[in-house]
């Protein structure tokens, strides 16, 4: 297959957006740091995320290692077919072994770089606001553009290189699981870690002792602060970074197969086509983020917004443009074939529209000044139960919009390219994840900031100015999370798509079903994988209610043993609170990420390949409901009790806000940990039964050993 140069353009892309990334870091290092007490704040905070990246690093290490080997040793590097039976062909598997180590590398590089300078960057924009709302937010976006920058500029790096030099999207595959079992890490113990502090220091601080937002007197604030920035920017980088890399992955897998009729360079030109206008999506990114420095508004939340929208716009000209390029220099492409490329274009625009659709119905769902959230809001009015009930059904109405809009993005992407138009359109959506990236990073050192400014002593007014950028990025964080699920879903779709064509052809060979729903075995597999996500999605929010205990325990024995902490005459313990949502994220998160590449690989070698795919559809679809569901409920809980603390209803300290702290209490964990840590369930799962096809094919030719034993019974009886 002929590998076309203008493949060079994301490479650029990607070497560009590092080194603005860098730029970036050198700017908002040269910001005003603050004064004594805020710099020993973000100090705490910087000294606990490091800790905890850096001991989860060590366990992912070894988890690295050892799907590293298996990849290597036990992986069929070549599978054949003599009549109905696949061969083994035994080597050893270095190239997607090698790349399935590198993807993990440059997950763990863009986490850790964006999360270094948001805990730099959080002080600075703290100090910002005492300028102007302005001064802050310039330092805060700037700071969430390192991490938007480095994970896009990693990923087309990454894929660019192995592409060019493999010339097969086959070895990316290993490049994109190694970036999927990353972000699960990342994401499942981020989450568990933030929201163990979060919720203790609501329960005991808040509710509890009527503290203040963020008091320093709270043993859990810095814990909360550290959470933040570990499951916030890191976390939710990894996983964005894994979703790009995946949708990517899927249109180049299929494109090997829909093409492979066509000429070399044709083949080569649709092969590149998802990397290319992801290439592209970065450059509109870039000049979207800078165009931002020079726009001001008294509405940061409009701000971040317009930033996407002219993103948007940028690379659907730029898009176009490149389109033309890429056929007018493709040697002996037909007419028939270039309109192919072009209707796959548009498929790329409905993905990237569908993107921004299910971004406003999580902007309307969980903005404060929105209905959803000041009906809430009014319902805390009539106790815990009531704003419970209220949330809850908010957060199911918010998943009604953007499964109609994927289902009409599905179908007129299909219209337009068949599966592969699919693919494209999970591309399209995250065409300008720099954008998106840079404004979920954005919420957090926010978040942050807002807590300096208070434990800093900067004053009421500074406090409400960094209240006003707090309060857009909770919004731009729940925007975030529905482009995260929505593309992971269109995504895993297509990956889907692609296993199914694998797995389709067997069944083929042997006169099959394929999947057929009637097939009591792959029944079985769809219902098992509804299970799947609301079996994980338990066990994430159990680990965050079991560590919360233990952090609720250790705030009461503070404040008991030592009284001088409530007179704020003496600090708590910062490290023991840190310690606890450490230990517990770590230990928790384990058996989570060990079932996500266990339960496809047990269904498909005891129920074989047809059921593994329909375990796949119905994990899918009952993620999208939970995913969707928890994010904007809980976003929604979040922004009704600020709503409230900004003195409306009554204002703090008033039975209305206790019953919106509960509400915010449950919503924690189910927009922070479970609701976005199952998107990278969902890809993880299907790149794990992708990668590891051609095992379970060994084993009665991909039918399971149940039919095997059915078999065997039968001859018995």
């Amino acid at each position: 297959m002929v590998v076309p140069i203008l493949l060079i353009v994301a490479l650029i892309a990607g070497v560009i957006s590092i080194a603005v990334a860098i730029i970036f870091s050198i700017i908002v290092l040269k910001e005003d740091p603050g004064n004594e007490k805020m710099v020993e704040v973000s100090g705490y905070i910087e000294d606990g995320a490091k800790t905890f990246i850096k001991t989860q690093y060590k366990i992912l290490s070894i988890f690295v290692g050892v799907l590293f080997l298996v990849i290597l040793l036990f992986l069929p590097s070549e599978l054949t077919s003599e009549g109905k039976i696949p061969i083994f062909i035994p080597e050893l598997n270095w190239e997607q072994a090698i790349a399935y180590i590198v993807g993990s590398a440059a997950s763990m590089f863009a986490g850790y770089l964006g999360m270094i300078i948001g805990v730099k960057a959080n002080t600075r924009a703290a100090q910002g606001c005492t300028k102007s709302l302005d001064k802050g937010f310039d330092v805060a976006f700037f700071g969430g553009s390192v991490m938007g920058l480095a994970v896009v500029g990693s990923a087309l790096i990454g894929i660019t290189t192995i592409y060019w030099i493999f010339q097969t999207p086959v070895v990316i595959l290993g490049f994109s699981f190694g970036a999927s079992t990353i972000a699960l890490f990342m994401k499942c113990g981020g989450g568990i870690f933030t929201k163990t502090a979060d919720v203790g220091a609501d329960l005991v601080g808040k509710a509890e002792y009527h503290l203040p937002e963020d008091d320093v007197r709270n043993p859990a604030t810095i814990a909360d602060n550290v959470g933040d920035n570990v499951g916030d920017i890191a976390g939710m980088g990894s996983d964005l970074f894994d979703s790009f890399v995946a949708s990517i992955l899927a249109a180049m897998l299929l494109s090997n197969v829909i093409f492979a009729s066509l000429s070399d360079a044709v083949q080569g030109a649709f092969a590149i086509f998802p990397i290319l206008l992801s290439g592209v999506g970065l450059f509109a990114s870039l000049i979207g983020i800078i165009l931002i420095k020079w726009l001001k508004t008294k509405d940061p939340g409009k701000l971040l917004n317009l930033g996407t929208y002219i993103a948007t716009a940028i690379f659907a000209a730029l898009g176009a443009l490149f389109v033309w390029i890429l056929t007018a220099t493709t040697p002996g492409i037909t007419p028939a074939e270039t309109w192919i490329m072009w209707k796959n274009y548009f498929a790329v625009i409905i993905g990237l529209l569908c993107g921004i659709i299910i971004g406003w119905t999580s902007d309307f769902f969980t903005r404060d000044d929105k209905p959803p959230v000041k009906n809430i809001s009014r319902a805390a009015q009539e106790g815990d139960a009531v704003v419970i009930l209220s949330g809850f059904s908010y957060g199911l109405l918010s998943v009604v919009p953007p499964a109609l809009g994927i289902s009409v993005a599905m179908i007129l992407s299909y219209w337009l390219g068949g599966v592969y138009g699919v693919a494209m359109a999970a591309v399209g959506m995250l065409a300008i994840v720099g954008t998106v990236v840079s404004n979920d990073a954005y919420g957090p050192i926010v978040d942050n900031a807002r807590a300096i400014a208070e434990q800093g002593g900067l004053g009421e007014d500074v406090i409400r100015v960094a209240d006003k950028l707090d309060s857009a990025g909770n919004t731009a964080k729940a925007i975030t999370k529905g482009f995260a699920i929505g593309a992971a879903n269109l995504a895993v779709f297509a990956l889907l798509f692609s296993f199914a064509t694998e797995a389709g052809i067997i069944a083929a060979i042997k006169g099959g079903t394929g999947m057929d729903l009637l097939n009591i075995y792959v029944l079985i597999g769809a219902f098992l994988g509804v299970v799947a996500p609301v079996l994980f999605s338990a066990l994430l929010i159990l680990s965050v209610q079991k560590n919360a205990t233990l952090m609720v325990e250790e705030i009461r024995a503070q404040f008991e043993s030592n009284p001088k902490i409530l007179e704020g005459t003496e600090p708590p313990d910062f490290h023991k609170t840190i310690n606890i949502a450490t230990k517990g994220a770590l230990k928790e998160l384990v058996l989570p990420s060990i079932l996500s590449v266990a339960m496809p690989l047990l269904v498909g070698i005891i129920f074989g390949v047809a059921a593994l795919g329909a375990f796949i559809v119905g994990a899918i679809l009952s993620g999208f409901v939970f995913a969707i569901f928890m994010s904007n409920a809980g976003g929604a809980w979040d922004n009704a009790k600020k709503w409230i603390e900004d003195g409306n209803l009554g204002g703090k300290d008033t039975p209305t806000h206790r019953a919106a702290i509960t509400g915010d209490t449950v919503g924690d964990p189910f927009k922070d940990t479970a609701g976005p840590s199952i998107n990278t369930l969902l890809v993880v799962m299907t790149l794990t039964s992708t990668i590891f096809i051609g095992l379970m094919l060994l084993i009665n030719g991909g039918d399971g050993l149940l039919a095997l034993l059915e078999a065997w019974l039968r001859g018995l009886f």
